[in-house]
C-alpha cells in the first residue's frame, strides 16, 4: 500500500508542476462521450503515458489523456477515457485517478458512462441521472489497508450522489428543454454483455441501467470527501423480452449523440456552482 500511496503523490506532484491553476471539479467522461473536451478554455493536455505511475486506458472511445483548462469559469480536470476493471486493472488502479484528484484538491465530481436500460421505459439516447447505484463487479476498490489521510475506513454511503446536485443537474435539464431520467446503476464486471436471465434478474434488484464502470471511482471519491453527480447515456434497451444483439460500436455511435444532451447538463452545472 505504501508504493500505490506514493505512485498517487508522485502523479499528483508531477500535474502540479504542469499545470498553473489547480482545478476544483472533476470530470470523467465515458464512452462516446469525449467532445465535451472541445468546450475546454486554454487547454493543458497531458497524455497518461506521460504522467508518472498512470495507467494506460484500452477501451475503444477512450483517448486516455488528462485536460486541464476552464470550462463556464470553473478550473476543471478532464479524464478523457477511464479504467475499467475489465481490461485487468485492478481497483486500485481503476480509481487511481480519483486519488490523483482528491490530493490535487478537486471538491466536485461529475462521472459520466455509456449504460444498458433496464427500465422497460427508457428510450436509447436519452441520459438518466443517477440516483444511486448497486455494486456488482465482486470487488470494491477500498478493501485492503485504510490510508486514514485519504478517508476513514467505513464510509457512509447513505448519499453517494449528492442530492444538491441532483437537483442541480434536473433543474438544469428542465431548463434546456433535454428530457432526462433519473435511476439506479448497477454496475457488473464485464466484459460480455448481460444474458437475458441476468437482466432480469438485475431488474428485479432494483436497477434502472447496466454498465461496467462508475462504481468504483465514485466509493473512492465518496472515501475522500468529493461530491459527485453521475450521469448515464442509455445506449441501448437492457430489456429480456426486448433484446437484440448488440456490438461496442453501437454502444459509441448512440452516446456520442446523447453526449451533446448531457455536455449541456454538465455545462449548466458547472456554471451554477
Amino acid at each position: 500500500m505504501k508504493e500505490y500511496v506514493e505512485r498517487v503523490e508522485r502523479a499528483a506532484e508531477f500535474l502540479r508542476q504542469k499545470v498553473r491553476i489547480l482545478p476544483e471539479a472533476g470530470i470523467i467522461l465515458g464512452s462516446g462521450l469525449g467532445k465535451i473536451s472541445e468546450a475546454l478554455q486554454n487547454p493543458v493536455k497531458i497524455n497518461y503515458s506521460e504522467i508518472p505511475g498512470f495507467p494506460i486506458s484500452t477501451a475503444p472511445g477512450h483517448k486516455g489523456e488528462l485536460l486541464f483548462g476552464k470550462l463556464e469559469e470553473k478550473s476543471v480536470m478532464l479524464m478523457n477515457g477511464r479504467f475499467h476493471y475489465y481490461e485487468g486493472y485492478s481497483m486500485k488502479d481503476v480509481t487511481f485517478p480519483i486519488r490523483v484528484m482528491q490530493l490535487l484538491g478537486v471538491k466536485y465530481l461529475i462521472v459520466t458512462n455509456a449504460a444498458g436500460g433496464l427500465n422497460p421505459i427508457f428510450e436509447i439516447g436519452k441520459p438518466m441521472i443517477i440516483s444511486d447505484h448497486i455494486n456488482l463487479m465482486g470487488d470494491n476498490p477500498l478493501r485492503g489497508l485504510n490510508i486514514d489521510e485519504w478517508g476513514p475506513r467505513f464510509p457512509d454511503m447513505s448519499e453517494p450522489y449528492d442530492r444538491n446536485l441532483i437537483k442541480l443537474a434536473k433543474k438544469i435539464a428542465k431548463e434546456e428543454k433535454v428530457d432526462f431520467y433519473e435511476g439506479v446503476y448497477v454496475a457488473v464486471a464485464g466484459p460480455n454483455f448481460e444474458t437475458p436471465a441476468e437482466l432480469k434478474m438485475l431488474r428485479n434488484m432494483g436497477a434502472d441501467a447496466v454498465g461496467m464502470s462508475t462504481v468504483p471511482e465514485v466509493i473512492v471519491a465518496k472515501h475522500g470527501g468529493i461530491k459527485i453527480l453521475g450521469l448515464s447515456a442509455i445506449t441501448d434497451r437492457a430489456v429480456p423480452e426486448d433484446l437484440r444483439p448488440i456490438t461496442a460500436q453501437e454502444v459509441l455511435e448512440v452516446a456520442e449523440k446523447a453526449g451533446e444532451k448531457m455536455a449541456r447538463i454538465i455545462m449548466g452545472v458547472l456554471r451554477q456552482l
